[in-house]
């Protein structure tokens, strides 16, 4: 078994989902900082061109085997954990497609690594573990109480986490996030959903084609009456996402953290941004609230900061639309 604390010659990082939006903004990152990386992906909502050929490996999270072989033929320190599907209202339509996927998948991932003695992971949860939280901002305090089966996915795998941790001394960091927006700010990454359901993109798709952008909701109590959100700017994230490694690197315990700027814009002003960046028009519409939209979410990141030292850096909304506009016309 490798010590929890492997050494600063030694840092190679398996990523899973490493073919995806925050996945592959994370490799980029953990490259820049001089990590070895092997991706895992199976491709199936992540994009091929995204991953570096030399460093990819096609294997589903299912295939517990084949992961072991990646492990083995790969040996690392620790592994970032993205590989899900993310997509709320599908998780509603098919739970049993994220249950199988985000919870098996992640299983399967964890017997994998006990069976090659890798010890460190850090899990990309998501603040959708809250559900409709009773104090904004929210904290990790706030207990589990998901809506919707995308949420629960999750709170599952934190669970296990959980255990795997009290009786096979597998460490791990949960960070728990809302909105991850923008792109690489050297255009070599960012958003490519299909179908794109984030609404930045969608927003900027709007003023590029001049097609009108559904938005959901006027009628919140809000000060313009649509949602309010913490935007978190994809670099940002991928540093936590290295802030915490470095953690168990160093013998950290295993600890759940959010990450987010503490502030929220709604989605008006989203829009408003949008028109000052491109210098064009947005045409939208009004439509109705889609159901179980809270009016208000913003994740309270004092602890993470406090005990990691990540803070925000390139998360003001201008700088998020400012990069994504680049990458949407790359």
């Amino acid at each position: 078994m490798r010590d929890n604390a492997w050494v600063a010659t030694s840092k190679r990082i398996l990523v899973t989902g490493g073919a995806g939006y925050i996945g592959s903004n994370t490799t980029l990152q953990l490259l820049d900082a001089g990590y070895d990386v092997v991706v895992v992906d199976n491709l199936s909502r992540g994009h091929r061109e995204s991953v570096d050929p030399a460093r990819l490996r096609v294997v589903d999270l299912l295939d517990t085997d084949g992961l072991v072989r990646v492990m083995n033929e790969n040996p690392c320190d620790a592994v970032i954990h993205f590989a899900a599907y993310i997509a709320v209202g599908e998780s509603m339509k098919v739970p049993e497609v994220y249950f199988r996927n985000n919870t098996a998948g992640s299983l399967s991932l964890l017997t994998a690594m006990l069976k090659t003695g890798i010890r460190n992971i850090v899990f990309s949860s998501t603040a959708a573990v809250y559900g409709m939280p009773a104090h904004v901002p929210i904290s990790e305090s706030e207990p589990y109480a998901p809506v919707n089966a995308y949420g629960e996915s999750k709170v599952m795998v934190e669970k296990m986490l959980d255990w795997f941790d009290i009786i096979h001394g597998l460490r791990s960091v949960c960070l728990r996030y809302f909105n991850a927006a923008g792109a690489d700010p050297d255009c070599r990454a960012g958003e490519n959903h299909e179908p794109e359901t984030h609404l930045i993109p969608l927003i900027l798709k709007a003023a590029q084609t001049g097609n009108p952008v559904t938005l959901f909701g006027n009628d919140y109590p809000t000060p313009d009456g649509t949602c309010i959100r913490d935007y978190i700017h994809v670099s940002d994230l991928a540093r936590a996402h290295i802030s915490a490694l470095e953690s168990l690197a160093k013998g950290g315990e295993s600890k759940k953290y959010n990450v987010g700027t503490g502030h929220g814009y709604s989605v008006q002003e989203v829009v408003n941004a949008v028109r000052e960046v491109t210098g064009r028009d947005v045409p939208f519409v009004f439509g109705p609230r889609r159901e179980g939209d809270p009016p208000l979410l913003v994740a309270d990141s004092t602890r993470l900061q406090h005990e990691l030292g990540w803070k925000p850096v390139d998360s003001d909304l201008k700088r998020i639309v400012e990069t994504a506009w680049q990458w949407a016309n790359r």
